[in-house]
């Protein structure tokens, strides 16, 4: 019998995971059980997330900055979505995976829009997408989920809005705002959204929604009484060059990891350290010996 090592528990003991999926994120906040999400677009984050037991995957516009350079999202466009999240969903197993509607895919007018959504469906292998805007959205929103492609609405600070917010600035400051938010998101739950992510919203506003809304709300800088939290991953692991936000915590100094790493293997090549013959190939001993005088005699023939 195989005895497990200590610390851990035998594979054969813990329950087989199941794949999550929007009634699991449903039952989630009846159950008042936290819901867990990461922004990212690639394989390789994504494989580690869903490794690591997170319960959705956003394949978000903001890779834009952090995977692809840009300043802002607004340049990405549909192809690099759909790369990106066609790489993130070959490494999730069991994670939903939703995919960030980039700017102006749906904007423009609302036959685009679900041409755009389905294709993200069923082209990249989304299980869903997110749109941003509230009540202005609702049509778009019915009109996606009418052609079975389940939709998060995304309200507060909408970073595709940047320059028709004059920057990246809380949202609901005042009783008006705040107003207008909860009609936004009642709106998007009418209309068929499966979730709201509520984005640089105060927490007050976010914990009136929250109990208001009976589909699940998603913060991000939107205080802790949210139904689930998300972070960009580069973000919680220490790899952003920008200064974080408030709401950011960081849970790893990545970049220092990396650079340091980096500059080790640089000073092993250039002290010949790397790589040692136990890190190279090595022909059979019978090979070796028939090989030697060929050897020899291409260096001669050089010398």
């Amino acid at each position: 019998m195989k005895i497990a090592a200590i610390g851990q528990t035998s594979a054969s003991s813990q329950p087989p995971r199941a794949k999550i999926r929007i009634g699991t994120l449903q039952e989630k906040k009846t159950q008042h059980e936290p819901i867990s999400s990461v922004s990212l677009g690639d394989f390789a984050s994504a494989r580690l997330a869903d490794e690591a037991g997170i319960d959705f995957i956003l394949v978000g516009d903001s890779l834009a900055m952090t995977l692809l350079g840009y300043e802002t999202t607004l340049p990405i466009t549909m192809d690099e979505m759909m790369h990106h999240t066609r790489a993130v969903r070959r490494g999730v197993r069991y994670a939903l995976v939703v995919a960030d509607m980039p700017f102006a895919s749906y904007t423009i007018n609302l036959e685009e829009g679900v041409r755009n959504a389905t294709r993200f469906m069923k082209d990249a292998g989304a299980e869903a997408v997110k749109i941003e805007g509230g009540e202005k959205r609702s049509d778009l929103v019915r009109r996606i989920v009418d052609a079975e492609v389940p939709v998060m609405g995304h309200i507060g600070l909408t970073p595709q809005s940047v320059n028709v917010m004059s920057g990246y600035k809380v949202q609901g400051k005042s009783l008006e705002a705040a107003e207008n938010l909860m009609r936004d998101a009642v709106a998007l739950e009418r209309a068929g959204a499966f979730a709201v992510l509520l984005e640089g919203v105060p927490r007050e506003v976010a914990a009136k929604i929250t109990a208001e809304l009976s589909v699940p709300t998603i913060g991000i800088g939107a205080g802790p009484d949210c139904d689930g939290q998300i972070l960009v991953f580069h973000d919680l692991m220490g790899l952003s060059t920008e200064p974080p936000a408030k709401f950011v915590r960081k849970y790893a100094d990545g970049a220092a990891i990396v650079s340091n790493a980096l500059r080790a293997y640089k000073a092993d090549l250039e002290s010949r350290k790397f790589p040692s013959d136990e890190e190279s190939y090595h022909l059979p001993k019978e090979a070796q010996l028939a090989l030697a005088p060929v050897l020899t005699r291409k260096r001669a023939v050089v010398q």
